[in-house]
């Protein structure tokens, strides 16, 4: 039986070799985000538990902060994979008050209980958020949270995922998947991606960054390479690109081809764009429409810019053309978008 709410539209972030993504209609999808549960099974991964920890339980000043619990079923102790045990504070109980309930990597061999599905299957069924870091995958996929939904977990995994839960739709190839308030996440580092990515979602693209900087991370990566929102603040590392990049995204508002770029790089249009896939796992337009899309979007949050002058500055050179990217790659509008956003900071 499948356990879902209605829901928006799907919103991926692909890791190499392609990438592409898809937002939902904003409107529809974020929901409130100040009660954080953090579900920790058997052979608990320590480093992903970190990192939620560092995303929702630490309080930064200037930043939203979380009413943060890690709970374990009976608020029992729990084996880590690296050999040691962690003592949580609370049981079960805190998840069904929560905005938004994850569940960590564990032992996906072993079936959760079924204390702890009733627990993801409510949090669904009520609309809060429900994540999952790598393996935590498998245990939304036994409460039923996963049928006819895109989702993804670390790629030695997703075979697995896909076999065990045949009515899941398992994208092997994503950092990870946005489906209504259901989210997945491959395995590590991925949960950074996962993390910001919601952050950004309910609090905007600012609180992202500002998040991310404070975690010495990159705010979006898109296929594989770290991409900075703001300009000209460029941190992409790339083997012999990485001038191009800084002058394009330190001049966005130019009329940027592949023919212009590679002259840049000093090589041939066709060499230029297999160097740009390999270096950075997306095509030269790709990449450079995706940029371009998250200053527009941090401009319609952080000024009084009418759409016509944030197209001219973000490089789309028109508004109906700015208005053409946000529908095809997020589903929404300009204005939407900036009153969604505008509305969450009030």
């Amino acid at each position: 039986m499948s356990h879902r709410p209605p829901r928006g539209r799907h919103s991926t972030v692909a890791e190499m070799p392609h990438t592409y993504k898809i937002l939902p209609t904003l409107g529809t999808l974020v929901r409130m985000l100040r009660k954080v549960a953090v579900i920790a099974l058997d052979e608990v991964a320590v480093f992903e538990l970190g990192v939620l920890c560092e995303l929702f339980g630490y309080e930064r000043t200037g930043l939203p902060t979380y009413e943060y619990s890690v709970c374990t079923p009976g608020g029992a102790p729990v084996r880590t994979h690296a050999g040691f045990t962690i003592v949580p504070d609370h049981d079960l109980a805190p998840a069904d008050e929560a905005d938004l309930v994850v569940v960590v990597p564990y032992n996906s061999e072993e079936a959760p209980s079924d204390e702890v599905l009733d627990v993801l299957r409510r949090a669904g069924d009520r609309g809060a958020w429900v994540m999952s870091v790598c393996t935590g995958a498998f245990a939304l996929g036994a409460a039923g949270l996963l049928d006819d939904r895109r989702c993804t977990t670390h790629w030695l995994h997703t075979d697995s995922l896909a076999r065990r839960f045949p009515a899941a739709k398992v994208d092997p190839d994503v950092l990870y998947v946005q489906d209504g308030n259901i989210l997945t996440s491959a395995g590590t580092a991925a949960s950074v991606d996962a993390g910001l990515h919601l952050i950004r979602e309910v609090h905007g693209s600012a609180v992202a960054t500002a998040v991310a900087r404070r975690m010495v991370v990159p705010p979006h990566r898109e296929g594989g390479q770290a991409q900075f929102i703001e300009t000209p603040v460029p941190v992409i590392e790339c083997d012999t690109l990485q001038p191009v990049l800084t002058r394009v995204l330190e001049t966005l508002q130019q009329d940027h081809t592949v023919e212009s770029m590679a002259e840049l790089a000093h090589m041939a249009p066709r060499t230029f764009a297999r160097r740009f896939r390999a270096e950075t796992g997306a095509t030269p337009h790709d990449w450079l429409t995706g940029q371009r899309l998250l200053l527009a979007r941090r401009l319609l949050e952080d000024s009084d810019l009418g759409v016509d002058a944030i197209a001219t500055k973000a490089g789309f050179g028109s508004a109906a053309t700015l208005r053409h990217h946000f529908a095809h790659r997020m589903r929404t509008t300009p204005h939407a978008y900036r009153g969604t956003f505008r509305a969450q900071s009030a």
